[in-house]
């Protein structure tokens, strides 16, 4: 099980903590940091709600300045979804006039499981920021991302135990013509993962995103499958590097990237946290580590065996709960 962290930063800029009221701290500038804002239910300004913390936020920090915005807990991640800070976002696009990157749902394990962060349409932050070039979102549940169609977005990453099939069939059937990093995590359909490898499919086939370099399609219950579809796939020969981390490959899996298009243009693949065995992996990377691949297929995850009925081997996703 892999943890969940805070992130340490975004779009290039450390996290920085938006301080609590009165709480004494120097603030850098408005473009040195990216600004994390975290509301606590249980906190003494509780009464007050996410969009206390919001004008607060826009009140002591020059917002025209802002460049990276990191929202945290915003209500009871069980029962809140994003929408109110979906709509806070939106509404001051007038004010956040240089912002380029925001990440929705930075919580740690112990603040909330991945699942229990429940999301909203995260598209309309898009449409009220046309310069914006990053966008992460953390959790499934509850997330919609229908098709939109952006001019400078180049960053796009869901961080999730289960990420819903509309969800990558929205961002397939978007118009990003900057797009350079794509990642998602799939997750196990127990969560809201009902993704297949058919929803990829116009991903993988490489019409869409010209500007894509770097694909991730990670922790997810059908790595395998996943892995002979990418083996076939046009999109990968524009690729610098590619992630099929976290999830549930195998033998199966990785002789298929073996057999499958060239991968030896890459710079680096990783298939970190994996269920392959090590004559396998090192036929994987004899054969691409000469020509300068970086190849990661560290952390064997363990398999668990049903000695109860039929011997059935299980094999489990990095992070699904």
């Amino acid at each position: 099980m892999t943890d969940i962290e805070h992130l340490p930063e975004l779009h290039g800029l450390p996290a920085f903590d938006f301080p609590d009221p009165g709480e004494p701290q120097e603030l850098p500038e408005a473009g040195a940091a990216a600004w994390r804002l975290a509301f606590s239910v249980y906190g003494d300004s509780a009464d007050a709600g996410f969009g206390a913390l919001w004008e607060r936020f826009l009140a002591t920090v020059d917002p025209a300045g802002v460049r990276a915005i990191i929202v945290g807990p915003w209500g009871e991640p069980c029962d809140d979804d994003s929408g109110e800070v979906v709509r806070h976002l939106v509404a001051a696009r007038k004010k956040l006039t240089s912002l380029r990157a925001v990440f929705i749902g930075d919580l740690e394990m112990e603040e909330a499981e991945i699942s229990w962060i429940v999301q909203s349409d995260v598209t309309p932050v898009l449409e009220a920021y046309p310069l914006l070039e990053e966008l992460g979102v953390r959790g499934g549940t509850g997330l919609r991302f229908p098709a939109v169609r952006h001019q400078h977005l180049r960053t796009l990453w869901f961080q999730a135990g289960g990420l819903p099939g509309e969800v990558v069939r929205g961002v397939a059937a978007s118009e990003l013509p900057a797009l350079e990093h794509l990642e998602m995590w799939l997750g196990v359909e127990e969560y809201e993962g009902d993704a297949t490898v058919a929803d990829l499919a116009p991903l993988l086939a490489g019409d869409r995103l010209p500007a894509l370099r770097h694909l991730g399609l990670r922790n997810s219950e059908f790595q395998d499958e996943i892995a002979a579809a990418v083996a076939r796939a046009p999109v990968v020969a524009r690729l610098t590097s590619l992630d099929l981390s976290l999830g549930t490959l195998s033998d199966e899996g990785l002789t298929a990237l073996l057999d499958g298009r060239p991968l030896t243009h890459l710079t680096r693949l990783d298939l970190h946290y994996n269920f392959v065995t090590e004559p396998v992996a090192e036929r994987f990377r004899a054969a691409l580590e000469p020509f300068g691949v970086e190849v990661d297929l560290s952390e064997p995850g363990e398999e668990d065996q049903d000695e109860d009925e039929d011997g059935e081997v299980y094999r489990y996703t990095a992070v699904s709960e």
